[in-house]
């Protein structure tokens, strides 16, 4: 059971030495959360996940959330503050599963899975469910995009019209994405390419 959290501030959550991060919209606007700092656990800048959550917010209200590879939890955070009813995460990771969490236990939110595990390995299985919107920003070169997204599709892990977010090193044009997806927005932001795919 759950321990009851103590009254919320702004900064709660926050400690030093550690890295934070912001909730833009939702519920929890404002609300800056500890994350462990460590490579691979950089949250998605704020830039760029208000640019992402905009493309999706007429989807994201009550829809069914998979982050494939958390990290942070900065886009599974967003997406429940938003009103995703329920959501997976998925992390190798054990500081990072353990500090999204706490997090969860922070903000009084049941609505999260939360689960140390391999993306690839977990995505094998069975499907247990279906997702309406899944997040994927695996580490760069080491072809998990390509692989994480045949799992998705052969899998059956997504609904019919289901949204797809991606990070990636190489531009969208280049990816191997399942031949029933397309490609719906695209952006660039330094070196990394994130898009927005809807399965057909």
């Amino acid at each position: 059971m759950a321990k009851p959290s103590p009254p919320a501030r702004a900064n709660q959550g926050v400690s030093q030495g550690q890295g934070h991060l912001r909730i833009i919209a939702g519920e929890w606007r404002s609300r800056r959360l500890a994350v462990p700092v460590g490579p691979g656990l950089r949250p998605t800048p704020d830039r760029v996940r208000e640019t992402v959550f905009n493309w999706l917010a007429p989807y994201i209200e009550g829809a069914q959330v998979l982050d494939a590879f958390t990290g942070s939890g900065a886009l599974v955070l967003e997406a429940l503050s938003r009103g995703a009813e329920d959501a997976v995460a998925l992390d190798s990771n054990p500081a990072a599963i353990s500090n999204l969490k706490d997090n969860l236990e922070l903000l009084r939110c049941p609505r999260g899975q939360i689960l140390q595990t391999d993306a690839l390995r977990y995505l094998d299985g069975e499907a247990k469910k279906q997702f309406d919107v899944v997040f994927l920003d695996p580490p760069f070169h080491q072809d998990l995009l390509a692989n994480t997204c045949s799992l998705l599709e052969e899998r059956q892990w997504l609904r019919e019209r289901a949204w797809i977010y991606t990070e990636s090193e190489a531009a969208p044009s280049t990816l191997q994405m399942p031949g029933n997806w397309r490609l719906h927005r695209e952006k660039k932001t330094g070196q990394v390419h994130y898009a927005l795919w809807q399965r057909g």
